[in-house]
């Protein structure tokens, strides 16, 4: 059964915002009181958050699909609907997000950090949120925005100080279980280990971890074995510690062979150049090891490597091994800079950006694209005449209509506004010539204006009694 997991693709979706309500209040001896509509609560967002208790994307290999709660309608009496729940996703220490075309969206390090994968939608506004001095009794209300739907990839890279690499069986978890507190599975085959193991080392008053990496072979960079699936967890290490067996059975490996092998799959994946080298050769108890590890020391040496002769059975060499590595991991810990553990990758839109695009498409469709107008576009009811009138004096406003001017279209002509899988489409009728002036009355309610004085009331009934009698006296009833 898999109890590790450390990639997952990972499908988001985040609540969707309330719709705010339509309402007039009324009581005894006053039947409109004006509007009273609540606005609708907020989506819930979908929250990564870093947990050093959790290990492994187990959870989510098994369980993929995360939603959060949508957001409550508005009421009437000016009562607002309640917020969706956001739903937090613990994830490992080490986590990168990134989208499905592969962009890193964040990278997760330190224990607390978040990171929003989806945002929850807005709550519509209510009528009384969009009352005016113009438009003193809307009969409309805003539709809440859905949230946010994803897909994203969670990848896990391992972060440790140390990590180990070398072929299978070379004694990488015997090293890790006398360095640490660590008890990884330790048998006498290949491929024994088949998840990275972690554990805690103290050398003096430097405290560091270290990583045991499953066995990597010739090609595993390319997939062979089990080196693509974990080469990842190598590069946050400060340092790489190359494993070599002095004592190998296989006739065919010797360690310089063994070191070429490992160095050339670690340049193919890439982006490991530049970390530091210990070599240890293991397995010293055994006579020939012993021999062989005497012999080779002089060539390594030559190369530039420290080299520690070592014996996970004896306990030889591992403590000179372990102050050694915690020298090179402090000297690391100083030069890094003083930055924020989290990155998120952020893209910010251009200065002389006008919120929307106008294009003339081949199938004679101008499509506007933006986040002003395709909002809006989904917080607007089209059943409700007003709420139509509403959204096309916004567009007005922000100048949608000058754009298709300026681009050619004419009346009657198809405009889409949103992508082509949720487009709003309808045939134009440029209203700027009737002026802003008339698109603003929109909306209105006369019922709710101050009354006319009684004298006003009076005029107002003797010039329509007028107005009737000059017609009476001019009418023929045998023409």
């Amino acid at each position: 059964m898999t109890t590790f997991v450390d990639r997952v693709e990972l499908h988001v979706a985040a609540g969707n915002g309330g719709h705010g309500c339509a309402s007039v209040h009324r009581e005894k001896f006053k039947p409109l009181g004006g509007p009273d509509g609540g606005n609708g609560g907020r989506g819930g967002d979908v929250i990564l958050v870093v947990d050093q208790s959790v290990t492994t994307l187990l959870d989510y290999h098994h369980s993929p699909h995360r939603k959060a709660t949508n957001g409550k309608p508005g009421e009437g009496g000016n009562r607002s609907g309640k917020d969706g729940t956001d739903l937090v996703l613990p994830v490992p220490d080490g986590t990168v997000v990134q989208d499905k075309h592969g962009n890193v969206l964040a990278d997760l390090v330190g224990h607390g950090t978040r990171f929003i994968a989806a945002q929850g939608g807005r709550g519509g506004l209510g009528n009384a949120a969009l009352a005016s001095a113009r438009r003193k009794a809307p009969g409309f209300a805003l539709l809440g925005e859905p949230g946010d739907v994803q897909d994203i990839v969670l990848e896990l890279k391992t972060v440790a100080d140390v990590a180990l690499v070398g072929y299978p069986s070379a004694g990488k978890s015997s090293l890790i279980s006398v360095l640490s507190a660590a008890k990884p599975k330790i048998a006498d085959y290949p491929f024994t280990t088949l998840v990275p193991n972690l554990g805690v080392v103290t050398a003096g008053s430097t405290v560091y971890t270290i990583a045991d990496v499953p066995g990597l072979i010739p090609g595993a960079s390319q997939g062979k074995g089990l080196g693509l699936e974990f080469l990842r967890h190598v590069e946050r290490c400060s340092v790489l510690v190359h494993v070599l067996d002095t004592a190998t059975l296989e006739s065919e490996r010797d360690p310089l062979t063994d070191l070429d092998v490992i160095e050339a799959e670690l340049k193919e994946y890439g982006g490991l150049d530049n970390r530091p080298r210990i070599v240890v050769l293991n397995k010293v108890d055994i006579p020939d090891g012993r021999d062989l590890a005497e012999m080779i020391r002089p060539d390594l040496e030559a190369r530039g490597y420290r080299v520690f002769e070592v014996s996970a059975v004896s306990r030889e060499g591992l403590k000179e091994l372990s102050f050694a590595l915690a020298g090179i991991v402090a000297e690391a810990r100083a030069a890094k800079p003083k930055e924020e553990a989290t990155r998120i990758v952020i893209r910010p839109k251009a200065v002389d950006d006008a919120g929307f695009t106008v294009t003339l498409e081949h199938d004679g469709i101008y499509r506007v694209r933006g986040e002003k107008p395709e909002r809006w576009v989904r917080q607007t009811d089209f059943n409700n005449d007003e709420a139509v009138g509403y959204l096309a004096d916004r567009l007005n406003r922000l100048g949608v209509e000058e754009e298709l001017m300026k681009a050619g279209a004419r009346a009657g002509d198809g405009v889409a506004i949103g992508s082509e899988e949720d487009a709003v489409v309808f045939d134009w009728e440029p209203s700027m010539a009737a002026g802003a002036e008339m698109l603003g009355r929109r909306g209105e309610d006369h019922r709710l204006e101050a009354p006319r004085p009684a004298a006003q009331r009076r005029r107002d009934r003797q010039a329509e009694r007028d107005e009737a009698d000059q017609e009476y006296e001019g009418f023929d009833p045998f023409a």
